[in-house]
């Protein structure tokens, strides 16, 4: 049983080493057509205006914007909230929910100009 094993074993060997050189053929090709599509993206990406754009840069400016709408909208809320607290304490429907609506709304405006760097921080003095 043990000699009829070990038969061809150089062929097995020729076939081996063959099929090496070809993995490490095809292994070769593939990095060198790899590594020209990252230099074209990297090109592609580092140009000025690109659409791709760096994600970073497009986070922070998300960022932004949802502060600046949230700002916005919290100063309306709170003028609405207030007016209907005025119109529920003093009867006065709807006249403390109109004015307040449009004062939180004024306050908004302000707060975003503010945080934008439009308008100058009066805080200080």
């Amino acid at each position: 049983m043990a000699q009829g094993t070990d038969n061809g074993g150089s062929g097995s060997h020729d076939k081996s080493s063959s099929d090496e050189a070809a993995l490490s053929a095809r292994l070769g090709t593939l990095d060198h057509r790899l590594s020209e599509i990252r230099d074209s993206r990297k090109t592609r990406t580092d140009q000025p205006g690109s659409e791709s754009g760096n994600g970073a840069a497009r986070a922070s400016a998300m960022a932004r914007g949802f502060r600046l709408s949230s700002e916005l909208v919290a100063g309306v809320v709170v003028g609405a909230v207030i007016g209907w607290g005025f119109d529920r304490l003093l009867s006065t429907s709807p006249f403390g929910l109109i004015v307040f609506f449009l004062l939180g709304f004024a306050a908004g405006v302000i707060n975003v100009m503010r945080s934008a760097g439009v308008a100058p921080d009066r805080t200080g003095r």
